[in-house]
């Protein structure tokens, strides 16, 4: 049967799904979904159907040690996953392969079809986005090696916020700094296009209107869109900026940085290690970087990680108001967005002076519309879904390819 196959490739998981392709890029039904993961001293290959059952999984020795421990090892991650492809009876014939890519660049703000030269450009990105980056782009290499003849194409976690203006994008420094590609340029855009594209639906009053998107995870930020287009956004240069995350700081004064340098001696490398992956909630809390393992704590750690996470989220629910001129709806998305109604009602209140009133047995059954009738703030949850988006992205460039193909003859 003819299917997208979408890839998610993390430092240390690779997340999939596989759709089937209808008669219209809209019409694509999923089939399977899973990862494969390092879990301890193992990796697991594990499968799910589309209502959520597993139907396979299975574990193996990780094949590269380091004195820190196990390292995930993309190659036999994929070979992992391959051989499960192949042994399915099924006979998918993938159409095309959707690649969440972390960061297009200046360039790219549109999904694109992959080659070398596109690689390299796409390398030459690493930088921006060290944790993501490189990951993304060797699983595209390998399935090339694999399946040349298949189209594979990117779809970038920063596109959806190329309608920013200049301003909203811009750093104040100098401009042989800024003109080199250090600017604003945000993330999680994916899910935020997905949750753009499902406003009219389930919001038809506010949709066209001034929007804050939370998308809440262990990654955290947020989108100010008018009329469904980003014009504002918390991540900036880096996926560190803007909110607490799980192990990631969000916004912290440069000078933070230089006395981390200058003062403690710590290597760059010591630096980007704890800003990245020991701070933020783990970092604060001293437990984890779980929400729901702080939600279940009495430690006084981890009831500070969880106020921390819920000012930011206030403030920066404030800037983006400033930013759009006021503000129409609230929307909840993503892993904690979606699955943690305390979260969302502390968010409700500390947005009191905004109007918002939480009903409160909506939220604690998560419901679509979160809001009382009397409150001046409407507030929703919608789930997201970014491998959907990628799948969608992907069989359109198929199609624009083809019929690109077709007028050219």
């Amino acid at each position: 049967m003819p299917a997208i196959l979408v890839l998610n490739a993390g430092s240390s998981s690779i997340k999939f799904s596989i759709f089937e392709q209808q008669s219209a890029a809209q019409n694509l039904r999923l089939l399977n979904k899973g990862h494969v993961a390092q879990r301890g001293s193992k990796v697991e290959l594990l499968v799910k159907n589309a209502q959520g059952q597993a139907v396979f999984s299975a574990q193996q020795e990780s094949p590269q040690e380091s004195p820190q421990g196990s390292i995930f090892d993309h190659d036999a991650a994929m070979s992992q996953l391959l051989a499960w492809f192949d042994a399915q009876t099924q006979g998918w014939n993938f159409a095309a392969i959707g690649h969440r890519v972390v960061h297009g660049g200046q360039k790219y703000s549109a999904p694109v079809a992959i080659n070398e030269e596109i690689l390299r450009e796409l390398d030459a990105l690493a930088p921006l986005a060290p944790l993501h980056q490189p990951h993304n782009l060797k699983v595209i290499r390998l399935l090339l090696a694999r399946w040349p003849g298949i189209p594979q194409i990117a779809c970038f976690d920063t596109a959806f916020h190329a309608t920013q203006s200049p301003l909203a994008q811009a750093c104040a420094l100098p401009r042989a700094i800024t003109d080199a590609g250090v600017r604003r340029y945000g993330f999680h855009g994916l899910s935020y296009e997905y949750i753009a594209s499902q406003l009219p639906r389930v919001l038809p009053a506010q949709a066209h209107g001034k929007v804050i998107v939370a998308h809440l995870g262990n990654g955290a930020s947020l989108c100010g869109m008018v009329n469904g287009k980003s014009v504002a956004s918390t991540m900036g240069f880096s996926a560190l900026d803007g909110l607490v995350m799980g192990t990631r700081c969000g916004s912290l004064d440069a000078g933070v940085v230089l006395y981390l340098l200058q003062e403690l001696r710590m290597s760059a490398e010591q630096v980007s290690e704890m800003l990245y992956k020991q701070s933020g909630l783990l970092g604060v809390s001293g437990i984890s970087s779980d929400m729901q393992v702080l939600l279940d704590s009495r430690e006084p750690n981890a009831a500070q990680a969880i106020e921390l996470f819920v000012y930011r989220i206030t403030c920066e629910i404030g800037a983006l108001t400033a930013a759009m001129g006021g503000l129409d709806a609230l929307v909840f998305t993503a892993g904690i967005g979606e699955n943690a109604a305390p979260i969302r009602e502390r968010v409700a209140l500390a947005c009191g002076w905004l109007g918002a009133a939480l009903d409160q047995n909506a939220n604690e059954k998560g419901d679509t519309q979160l809001h009382l009738p009397a409150s001046k703030l409407p507030m929703f949850l919608i789930p997201t879904d970014e491998e959907l988006m990628i799948a969608k992205q992907a069989v359109q460039m198929v199609q624009t390819d083809h019929s690109s193909s077709i007028n050219s003859k």
